[in-house]
């Protein structure tokens, strides 16, 4: 994929699919060590530890609407070709988190891409989920959780036309911040 929100969307459909109501999605850049960790921990129905060994198997899936499961795979090729690697923890009953991480600077790596976009797909979604969204560059930090903004809302949907343009707004101009050098 050309950028890693893909990967990273594609990661938060499976956990909405698995029955997820809150997802944290935690991207850290560590310049200085060169390091770009993403990761993914969710409340969704979890996998036993035998489904965790084969879901990097790309002929692989619990989806009953395909045979394939690229998802993991691809993600973890991704990582390991820029010095990374995939690592999966999952409990049934309990939320799977998934670790990725990349080299940085790496050559291959793909960018970040439009984490906007990919947020805003998966929080418009059928599936009501929340999700807290933490994203730091050496240490500056934009942070959103949809708990709190839903607490604030009441009975006002995510999806109403003026808090989606606002989160829009809002993450895209937190993630813009977040990329200027400090003054």
């Amino acid at each position: 994929m050309r950028e890693l929100s893909l990967h990273i969307l594609d990661a938060l459909e499976n956990s909405v699919e698995a029955g997820a109501t809150r997802i944290e999605l935690l991207i850290e850049e560590d310049l200085q060590n060169d390091i770009l960790k993403i990761t993914i921990k969710d409340n969704g129905r979890g996998m036993s530890e035998e489904v965790v060994k084969k879901a990097l198997d790309p002929f692989f899936t619990t989806r009953t609407t395909r045979h394939v499961g690229l998802g993991l795979p691809l993600f973890a090729a991704a990582a390991q070709q820029c010095n990374g690697e995939l690592r999966i923890q999952s409990q049934p009953g309990i939320g799977t988190t998934l670790e990725v991480t990349f080299q940085h600077s790496h050559i291959d790596r793909a960018p970040l891409g439009d984490m906007a976009t990919t947020l805003l797909a998966v929080l418009m979604s059928e599936r009501p989920v929340d999700i807290y969204y933490k994203h730091s560059i050496d240490g500056r930090t934009f942070e959103l959780d949809t708990a709190e903004v839903r607490q604030e809302l009441g009975t006002v949907p995510l999806s109403h036309p003026l808090v989606r343009e606002w989160l829009e707004k809002t993450l895209r101009e937190g993630l813009a911040a977040l990329r200027q050098p400090e003054q």
